[in-house]
């Protein structure tokens, strides 16, 4: 392998403009390295904005703000996904973050003591690289969703908008926790819809009732999920160990499962296969239904474009607070549980952040092996 002449050097790569991308960013360039962010959307922000239209943040405004910046809405408010979208886009514009948008990275590799970060025809070599997301991107479908009949429309959650989409009649959403629940409620008022899956629990508790807003919710958030929860303590160890080998829905948040009852939203068992083009349902029930809605969440994706030694067996990465021992330059931020509960909430990415720019800032303190000199906003001005 050889390195392309139209290759761009850059002392740090940061892969995702979403919150964890945007606050490693912050803190880089409060420490003066170089960097650039690349986004695979056009817009920053898109990945909110192509969420189900209905769709508001579980937090209030309070806990939605980025470090140097509050969310811009009254504290108590719960955001529309629009408006996340909006904030964040406005934050690298308050802070001037070099971000390139519409460049979608197809691959990271190594070279040498450096990386090259592949994105279409274009190249970049660095001595950090920064993958600020979550391993979780690719749709989880069953396999036998191809056998559903050709007269029922079926999507995953990632591409439902509203009701409009959806053929008149019933629907099964596959997938019981926040997202099932939150779409059922939504297309129930249209449709007889059927929720398939294993009660997940749910909160004792509203989130905008006063209990939520002035005890629960910061009890939660400030204290267990920040603190309590987290490897720095041997609950939080022994809490994420039960979280890696025990996968499950998270409680449901907002709606309560007697709401769903309450608007005819009829529950079911697991959704097992597919039998003569219609789904059918654990113990054997077929239901005749003209949409599905797979609800079903994610699959590990990193291992299919970043061709380094730095993911276990099941395709998570191995590292330590997101600095990858095995790659010395590769670094996570925006995984669940990468150092506490909330590392993958809005209000908890930012110490994670904060943390792997420090790393990377210490580092960069060390002569650079390239010989390459460094503008402040990513790009080569001179050599040495």
């Amino acid at each position: 392998m050889s390195i392309r002449r139209d290759t761009e050097q850059v002392q740090t790569v940061i892969i995702g403009a979403g919150q964890a991308g945007l606050s490693v960013a912050y803190h880089l360039a409060r420490k003066g390295v170089p960097f650039v962010v690349l986004e695979a959307n056009e817009r920053i922000g898109d990945t909110w904005r192509k969420r189900w239209d209905s769709l508001r943040l579980f937090t209030a405004a309070r806990y939605d703000g980025l470090a140097g910046f509050p969310f811009p809405a009254r504290w108590s408010e719960f955001p529309t996904k629009n408006q996340m979208a909006d904030y964040l886009e406005a934050y690298a514009a308050k802070f001037e973050l070099p971000v390139r948008t519409g460049v979608k990275v197809t691959n990271v590799s190594r070279f040498g003591n450096r990386y090259i970060v592949a994105a279409g025809d274009l190249r970049f070599e660095a001595e950090h690289v920064v993958i600020a997301m979550a391993n979780y991107q690719q749709p989880n479908v069953p396999a036998f969703a191809a056998e559903l009949g050709p007269d029922i429309a079926q999507m995953h959650s990632s591409d439902y908008r509203n009701p409009s989409q959806l053929k008149e009649g019933g629907v099964l959403i596959v997938g019981a926790g926040n997202s099932g629940a939150e779409i059922a409620k939504e297309v129930v008022a249209r449709h007889r819809t059927w929720l398939s899956g294993r009660d997940t629990g749910h909160v004792p508790f509203r989130p905008d009732s006063f209990l939520g807003r002035y005890v629960m919710v910061p009890l939660l958030l400030r204290v267990i999920f920040h603190h309590l929860l987290s490897l720095a303590t041997p609950l939080g160890r022994r809490a994420k160990a039960r979280a890696t080998t025990q996968r499950s829905g998270a409680p449901l948040i907002r709606v309560k499962p007697k709401e769903l009852t309450a608007l005819g939203v009829h529950r079911v068992a697991k959704t097992v296969a597919v039998h003569s083009g219609m789904p059918l349902i654990e113990g054997g029930r077929l239901l005749d239904v003209t949409n599905v809605i797979w609800c079903t969440g994610y699959r590990p994706g990193f291992t299919s474009w970043v061709d380094l030694a730095a993911f276990g067996p099941e395709g998570e990465p191995i590292h330590d607070r997101g600095v990858v021992v095995s790659e010395p330059g590769l670094y996570f931020v925006g995984l669940h549980f990468l150092f506490s509960f909330s590392s993958v909430m809005i209000h908890g990415v930012g110490r994670d952040a904060e943390h792997v720019a420090g790393v990377i800032g210490s580092r960069t303190l060390l002569p650079n092996a390239s010989g390459i000199r460094f503008h402040p906003t990513g790009t080569v001005y001179a050599a040495r």
